[in-house]
C-alpha cells in the first residue's frame, strides 16, 4: 500500500475523529450515571430536574430518576440503588440510622432552601373569623369544617402520608375536634386549597412552603404553639408547631467518594426559594416538562448556577 495514501487516510480519519468529538454533547452519559431519587412533590422535583439536567448537558453523566417515597429512598443508600436525595426534609431517624450506625450516607449540604410545615386556613376564613389563626381557638369553628369522611368532627386535611406529619398526634395532644383525613397526594391537596379558595368552602390543611401555590391562592398560617427543640421528640406528647427545615442535601458514602464531578455539583448547587417556585410554575401550570422546564432556568440564570459547575 502507498505510504503517503495511508498516511492521508490516517490523517482524515483522525481530523473527523476530532469533528466529532467536538461535535459531541456534554450530555452523552460518557462519565458514568448518577441515580437521583425523585419524591412525590413538585418543589424536590424542581430541584432534580435542574440539577439532572446540568449533568447531563454540563458534565456528561447519565440520570437516572427514581420516583421513590421519602423512607424508600434512604434505604437505597444501603442497596446502591440512590445516590442522591436532593431535598431532605428533616428524618431524625433515618439520619439516625443511615448516617449514624449504617454510615452508608452523608449530607451534602443546604440547597438555600428554607422548608416551613403548617396548618393552613383560607384567608377569606380569616378576614370573617380573625381568632381562627390560634390554634387554641379552633374548636369554635370545628363544625364549620365537617365532611361525610369525618362525621361528627371538622376534617384536617392531611397530604401523602409519608410525609413528615405528625397532626394526628397534634389533634389528640392538643385536644383538638379534628379528624385527619388524608388527601393522598400534593396534586390532591392543591386541588383542595384551588377549590376552597374560589369556591369560599371552608378548609384546614396540612402544607408546606416553598410552593407555588403560594402565588395564586391565598392561604393564612395558623399558629400553633411555638416549637422548641425536642418537642416533636416524642409524637405521644407533641403539642407543638413543626420547626422550619434549612433544606439538604443527602447523598450515599459511595458517590461522595467516587462521584468526581457530578459529586462536587451536587454539593454546590444551592438556590432560593424563588428559583424552586418558577421552576415548579414551569412544570405544573405552564404545562413543560421538567426537562423543559429546567432547561428554560438554565438559559435564564447562568450566572447561578456557573457556580456550581466544578
Amino acid at each position: 500500500m502507498n505510504i503517503g495514501r495511508l498516511g492521508r487516510l490516517v490523517a482524515g480519519v483522525t481530523t473527523i475523529g476530532l469533528i466529532l468529538a467536538a461535535c459531541t454533547p456534554a450530555g452523552s452519559g460518557s462519565k458514568g450515571t448518577v441515580n437521583i431519587a425523585i419524591n412525590p412533590w413538585v418543589g424536590y422535583e424542581a430541584n432534580a430536574a435542574v440539577v439532572a439536567y446540568l449533568l447531563e448537558n454540563e458534565l456528561g453523566y447519565t440520570v437516572v430518576k427514581k420516583d421513590l417515597k421519602e423512607d424508600v429512598s434512604w434505604q437505597g443508600f444501603e442497596t446502591g440503588e440512590v445516590d442522591v436525595i436532593i431535598e431532605n426534609w428533616g428524618h431524625p431517624d433515618l439520619e439516625k440510622i443511615y448516617i449514624d450506625e449504617k454510615k452508608v450516607a452523608e449530607v451534602a449540604g443546604t440547597t438555600g432552601n428554607v422548608g416551613i410545615i403548617g396548618w393552613y386556613v383560607p384567608k377569606w376564613m380569616v378576614d370573617e373569623n380573625p381568632d381562627i389563626v390560634d390554634s387554641a381557638n379552633l374548636n369554635k369553628y370545628a363544625d364549620l369544617f365537617k365532611t361525610s369522611e369525618s362525621g361528627d368532627l371538622g376534617q384536617f386535611l392531611g397530604s401523602d402520608p409519608s410525609y413528615v406529619q405528625y397532626d394526628e398526634a397534634l389533634m389528640t395532644n392538643l385536644g383538638l375536634n379534628f379528624k385527619v383525613v388524608f388527601s393522598g397526594s400534593e396534586t390532591a391537596s392543591v386541588e383542595a386549597m384551588k377549590q376552597a379558595d374560589a369556591q369560599k368552602t371552608p378548609l384546614l390543611l396540612y402544607f408546606w412552603d416553598p410552593h407555588w401555590i403560594h402565588a395564586v391562592a391565598d392561604y393564612v398560617q395558623v399558629n400553633l404553639p411555638a416549637y422548641t427543640d425536642g418537642c416533636d421528640a416524642d409524637l405521644e406528647k407533641v403539642a407543638c408547631a413543626y420547626p422550619e427545615y434549612a433544606l439538604n442535601k443527602v447523598i450515599s458514602t459511595k458517590f461522595a467518594k467516587e462521584g468526581g464531578d457530578a459529586a462536587t455539583l451536587v454539593k454546590n448547587f444551592t438556590w432560593t426559594n424563588a428559583d424552586q417556585n418558577l421552576v415548579s410554575d414551569y412544570i405544573t401550570n405552564q404545562g413543560m416538562t421538567a426537562d423543559a422546564a429546567a432547561a428554560k432556568w438554565v438559559a435564564d440564570n447562568e450566572a447561578v448556577w456557573k457556580a456550581w459547575i466544578p
